[in-house]
């Protein structure tokens, strides 16, 4: 049986109002302690085109910060898990983060990303919160069905409408 494996701590601040939640670190991402690690993972190049970012070429220290500069924020549903592989599908034994919690941390969250079905599981626990919530398609390798165009076209749906600056200013941040 493979160890219980820990995820990563919250890439959030108070000022956040769109936040990607998904499903666990895989094994290349907890290696290196850095969420997307992966280097064949479209997540950076994804979010760095609708933020008007070069987010995948930055150190990753730099791509936090930009990523919070825009007002987004990154975590997972699972605390925990048993899991040989990076597979969602081989998650087992899963303890959630406190997302409630989270909520609280977060008063200007309007919009929560599911990135992938598996993350998308906790959607529904979300609706109550009076948030714009969707599952989009993974960014993760193994999903390589869907080409990184078509994946983009779907988060841009999503971030176009429900991703603006701050409270006062509903304008897009995007520059792209």
């Amino acid at each position: 049986m493979p160890a219980r494996l820990s995820g990563l701590a919250p890439i959030i601040d108070a000022g956040v109002t769109t936040l990607i939640l998904g499903s666990f670190p895989s094994v290349a991402s907890l290696g290196a302690r850095r969420y997307y690690a992966h280097p064949r993972n479209q997540f950076w190049p994804i979010l760095g085109a609708l933020l008007g970012e070069p987010l995948a070429e930055l150190p990753y220290a730099e791509r936090l910060r930009r990523t919070l500069a825009h007002r987004v924020g990154i975590w997972d549903i699972h605390r925990s898990c048993v899991r040989p592989g990076s597979l969602d599908a081989d998650i087992a034994a899963a303890s959630g983060n406190d997302l409630e919690a989270l909520r609280i941390a977060l008063p200007r969250l309007r919009a929560v990303a599911f990135n992938g079905r598996a993350a998308g599981r906790r959607e529904p626990d979300l609706r109550p919160w009076g948030v714009a919530t969707a599952v989009l398609p993974s960014t993760s390798p193994a999903h390589a069905g869907m080409s990184l165009e078509r994946k983009l076209g779907c988060w841009d749906a999503f971030f176009s409408v429900h991703h603006a600056a701050d409270d006062g200013d509903r304008r897009l941040l995007r520059t792209a």
